[in-house]
């Protein structure tokens, strides 16, 4: 029936916004539009907030949202917004704050009632079309909110203006003003994380179980200074759980949301590219540790999955994959033997089909054997691939050698592929989304250093110059004359006055079918410069530098809060019931944290201490949180990592570098900064002001707060600065 309605949804880009076009409902976009509506006709507003890869975002609106009669009450009662939470994130950070606050939890869809003028009053999550799971059915819970607006109004306003207020002191650090950095902070932390590990299986907390990216990275960083051996135990433990586990797809690469288990093995099957960027680079900083083979083909893996089925002909990363197919969660992904058996040769009643040998049920039987294959399946009475023996174990159950065995998985797992290929893909959100992209972009960059992959440069270079180019004012590039921007910044450094740096960049939030839409969020902003610094210290372009800082300088100029710390929104941003400010970390860094860590690479880059205080002053008084709550603080604590570290500055200058790069670049050390310029060539870094060669041979400089040992020449002489330093 949804066929005959088409509503205002369809004047959008989003595709979960476009998926809900044809519902009966009146649906609106978050616009002024409708907040008028609701002033002008006194309705309270009804917000759904979702995603498309968000499975009960799909069955909430089977079930109620493309019913006609629910659609009815919806239409003559409330003004009906439907928000993208990917493309909204300060009305997700907003209203969800306040979901939590009223029920004690949250997640999505998203259901709140607001006032006209946006205060909410009532809110939860997903309502079923009945009665059930201890909830009213959705349709009784509109007729009580309509009910309740029509008698009970003044409740209801009271409530709304309480919860503003309450939202309005949320985010707000709380703490001593000139609270000092102080390591107590990180030992405190780490101590907690200790305490809260799953000694079994990996991990932080019980079902469901998400990854935890910057937790890992803030024990990789750790582990870098202090080796201890019980960091590298929860490293190496959890990740191989999760590597091998069902949230990892075996065959195809990349991971998915999360489990829904405490044993990584049933995922929540949607793909973020979130996910993806963060868990590429710790797997990527694990190899380096440890010099695991594993995990340097877990992050080729994931990356080789992002640039197959995530990345645009115009080279922007795309947002996410459905965890549904066919109407199916999983259908995608999962398998029975007898499917196993007719991709790899057998038949599917375990008979050999006439033209296959003996080997290739040996094969199926293999493959199944290591990814746990079995008649009764693991879920839904099919089968979720996940390791479940190594391969010496295999080797001797089929006396093999342990090579031959590698060699028959590796073959059965790229034929199962192929076979998968043929199925009907889960549905693909193809919006472009900046501060997301800026993630995945450092990703790939830093991949391309340390592998030596000149593919993933160019899947980076072609990223960064997209987003630039297309999702920033001023036709994105700093300026077209890379020359003229490096003189620039020379020019206004050279005056004392770092801070007017001319190239200014504003950011959209988001891309799709060739239109830039929506301001840009400090997110978009910090992620999109750590991703440019990343991609500079693989190109020495210094392009993406030069951009970063600019970036860095809106940062300071927009979103800075008098009080410390950081605003999500501009200065210049549509007004809201609340300006967000959401210090703690969630799926990915918090976008004043990332915001921290940038400011803090650039103060180590160009000596200019107002980046420096900034993060300072947006880090310390949270110390208290980062030590009590670490896995709601993890970037946080990596920033902190970073400052009382303190990081090397490194400036190399001269035209053959390469064997003094490969020194730098040899180890995993998270607490540098890195700049090159061939010899007597201009720099709009000021790290590389006054250098010079020695005997016109490449030359490295290692510093501190701008205060350098002798400078060297040789590889072995580098080494040694850098590992007594």
């Amino acid at each position: 029936m949804t066929h005959k309605f088409t509503n205002r949804l369809a004047r959008e880009t989003s595709p979960y916004l476009l998926d809900h076009a044809r519902n009966p409902v009146d649906w609106y976009a978050w616009n002024d539009e409708a907040i008028e509506k609701a002033r002008r006709e006194d309705k309270p507003i009804f917000l759904s907030i979702g995603y498309a890869a968000c499975h009960w975002c799909h069955v909430m609106a089977h079930e109620s949202f493309e019913d006609e009669s629910t659609a009815r009450f919806m239409n003559e009662h409330f003004v009906n917004i439907k928000v993208d939470r990917e493309e909204r994130p300060d009305l997700d950070s907003i209203y969800m704050n306040a979901v939590v606050a009223m029920t004690g939890q949250g997640g999505w869809p998203m259901s709140v009632f607001l006032t006209p003028d946006g205060k909410p009053f009532y809110g939860g999550t997903y309502f079923p079309k009945t009665p059930r799971y201890g909830m009213p059915s959705f349709m009784q819970l509109l007729q009580g909110i309509a009910d309740a607006w029509e008698t009970r109004r003044a409740e209801i306003e009271q409530n709304g203006a309480e919860m503003q207020k309450a939202l309005s002191e949320s985010g707000i650090p709380r703490g001593a003003d000139e609270m000092p950095l102080d390591a107590r902070t990180l030992e405190l932390a780490l101590n907690n994380i200790v305490r809260a590990f799953d000694g079994e299986n990996g991990g932080w907390g019980g079902a469901p179980k998400f990854p935890q990216p910057m937790t890992l990275e803030f024990l990789i960083r750790q582990y870098t200074q202090t080796r201890d051996e019980l960091i590298l135990k929860m490293l190496t433990l959890t990740l191989d759980k999760m590597a091998r586990g069902g949230m990892y797809d075996q065959l195809g690469g990349g991971f998915h949301r999360y489990a829904t288990d405490d044993v990584w093995l049933v995922p929540h099957f949607e793909k973020m590219l979130y996910d993806n960027a963060l868990l590429a680079r710790v797997y990527l900083h694990a190899y380096q540790i440890t010099g695991d083979e594993f995990y340097k083909r877990v992050t080729t893996e994931i990356l080789d999955y992002v640039a197959r089925e995530m990345l645009g002909a115009n080279g922007g990363f795309y947002s996410s994959q459905d965890a549904d197919s066919e109407g199916h969660e999983g259908k995608f992904f999962v398998w029975t033997p007898e499917e196993i058996r007719s991709a790899l040769g057998g038949s599917a009643s375990g008979l050999l089909i006439v033209s296959k040998t003996k080997q290739d049920t040996n094969d199926a039987q293999l493959f199944m054997d290591a990814f746990g294959v079995t008649a009764n399946g693991n879920f839904e009475g099919k089968n979720i691939l996940h390791r479940v023996r190594d391969n010496d174990v295999l080797a001797a159950m089929r006396k093999l050698d342990e090579a031959e065995v590698e060699r028959k998985l590796n073959d059965a797992r790229q034929k199962l592929f192929n076979a998968r290929e043929r199925r009907i893909k889960p549905a693909r959100d193809e919006k472009i989304l900046t501060g997301w992209n800026g993630l995945m972009l450092a990703a790939f960059a830093e991949a391309a250093r340390v592998l030596k992959r000149e593919d993933y440069q160019r899947v980076a270079a072609r990223n960064a110059d997209f987003l630039l180019a297309n999702l920033a004012t001023d036709g994105g590039q700093p300026t077209t004359d890379n020359a003229s921007a490096i003189r620039n910044q020379k020019l206004v450094a050279s005056r004392g006055e770092p801070s007017e740096i001319k190239n200014s960049i504003r950011l959209k939030r988001s891309y799709k079918d060739g239109q830039a839409r929506l301001n840009g969020y400090l997110e978009d902003y910090a992620n999109l410069a750590e991703g440019l610094l990343a991609l500079y210290e693989t190109t020495f372009d210094e392009k993406y530098f030069v951009a970063a800082r600019a970036l860095a300088e809106q940062i300071l100029g927009h979103f800075s809060d008098a009080r410390g710390g950081f605003f999500d929104t501009s200065d210049d941003h549509e007004e809201l019931v609340v300006r967000p400010k959401d210090a703690q970390d969630n799926a990915a860094p918090s976008g004043s944290a990332m915001a921290t860590v940038v400011l803090f690479k650039l103060a180590a880059y160009t000596g200019d201490a107002k980046y420096a205080a900034a993060g300072e002053r947006a880090l310390a008084p949270l110390q208290p949180a980062l030590a009590q709550a670490p896995l709601g603080f993890a970037w946080w604590l990596c920033a902190l990592n970073f400052e009382l570290a303190p990081p090397k500055e490194l400036a190399i200058v001269g035209d053959d570098a390469e064997n003094l790069l490969q020194v730098v670049f040899g180890e995993y050390r998270p607490n540098q900064v890195v700049a090159w310029k061939r010899a007597g060539a201009d720099s709009a870094i000021p790290l590389l002001e006054g250098r010079a060669t020695i005997d016109a041979q490449a030359t490295a400089y290692v510093c501190e707060n701008f205060a350098c040992q002798l400078p060297v020449t040789a590889p072995d002489a580098l080494a040694t600065q850098l590992n007594h330093f």
